[in-house]
């Protein structure tokens, strides 16, 4: 079965459904790049998608081992190569804790999990990963 469908709606902008929950998201070409800057660009949303998996994988993580995550926060910057082919160059991702006292035993399994997510791992390892955790 697809995952999503995606319609073409005009001025470079797309709507993606998600099949399973039929939620959609919008995406629009940046500003630097003739669009709007409206909504999430496409790249955009693949270093979103990093962060997300990563924070996914350790709350499944800390659920088996009983542990509370919630609250945990991250700003992720997406960075783009400043020649042509247009590509992602780097994603820096800040992990902030915000104050969840954690063992260093805890803080190296989420750490190590993060780092290895599903998202991680298909990404071009020229793309490079810069992931600061805040404990």
């Amino acid at each position: 079965m697809p995952t999503s469908k995606i319609i073409y709606l005009g001025d470079l902008r797309t709507q993606c459904t998600h099949l399973q929950s039929n939620t959609n998201i919008l995406t629009d070409a940046p500003v630097d790049n003739h669009g709007k800057g409206e909504a999430f660009s496409p790249t955009d949303l693949v270093a979103t998608a990093l962060g997300s998996c990563m924070l996914t994988t350790m709350a499944i993580v800390a659920k088996r081992e009983q542990l509370e995550l919630k609250g945990i926060s991250m700003e992720v910057t997406k960075v783009m190569t400043s020649q042509p082919p247009r590509a992602i160059s780097e994603i820096h991702i800040v992990f902030d804790f915000n104050g969840l006292k954690l063992t260093e035993d805890q803080q190296i399994k989420l750490k190590n999990t993060a780092l290895t997510c599903p998202v991680s791992l298909s990404l071009d390892p020229e793309i490079k990963q810069i992931i600061d955790f805040n404990y």
